[in-house]
């Protein structure tokens, strides 16, 4: 945890520096859908499935301009990893993976002709990957920190100059965030497996929007 924080304070205090304009607060909730991974190294192999479950998470995005924001956002999911991987014999075992993401990265906003509240956007953003596991066999690490990197795309409807609702798919990767070394070990299973595989998600779902900071007329909101 004391990573996490850490790290977020890192990010937030690089994008504070100059946008103090309009500050927005979003609120996410995704499904994510099930990733199947494999690895190798020649000798063992293993085979198994991150299963969808929900992330959730918030962000602090600064909008230097009415099309732009820069945002610094942590995430976090819970779930299953079954697996089967052999070292000789075959084994299987179901793995608890926590998984938090810290973020930041830039949004495009795009203006629809007239006083519409619909406002599509898209965004990508990089950052840290800090993977547990939550249960490890005997010789399996605990944590592994890898680089991660999103990509999203779709709406914010104002109800209001203040508040929205997000509408949001993304695709979000932990690069080379799951192996051996961390789920595997090397000590009640045997299976030494030293490979990586990445993870790939893709997410449905949205959010809330909350708009602080300079007041912006609600003109300028809708057509945000």
């Amino acid at each position: 945890m004391r990573k996490i924080i850490l790290s977020l304070l890192f990010a937030l205090s690089l994008t504070s520096v100059s946008f103090s304009q309009n500050i927005r607060l979003n609120a996410y909730s995704f499904y994510t859908l099930d990733d199947n991974i494999s690895a190798s190294n020649g000798n063992y192999y293993f085979n198994g499935t991150i299963k969808g479950n929900l992330l959730w998470g918030g962000g602090l995005e600064f909008n230097p301009g009415k099309d732009v924001g820069i945002e610094v956002a942590y995430f976090r999911q819970d779930t299953d990893v079954p697996t089967t991987y052999n070292s000789g014999i075959f084994y299987n075992e179901t793995f608890k993976l926590g998984a938090n993401y810290i973020m930041i990265g830039g949004t495009k906003y795009i203006k629809l002709p007239g006083k519409t509240p619909v406002v599509p956007f898209a965004g990508a953003m990089l950052g840290l990957a800090i993977l547990e596991n939550k249960e490890p066999i005997l010789g399996a690490e605990s944590s592994v920190t890898k680089f991660a990197w999103q990509l999203k795309a779709g709406v914010n409807i104002m109800a209001s100059p203040q508040f929205g609702i997000k509408l949001q798919a993304h695709l979000l990767s932990a690069v080379q965030g799951v192996g051996g070394g961390l789920y595997l070990g090397s000590g009640g299973a045997g299976a030494g497996l030293n490979t990586y595989s990445s993870m790939l998600q893709l997410g449905f779902g949205g959010g809330l929007v909350f708009n602080f900071g300079k007041t912006i007329s609600k003109q300028k909101i809708i057509n945000y």
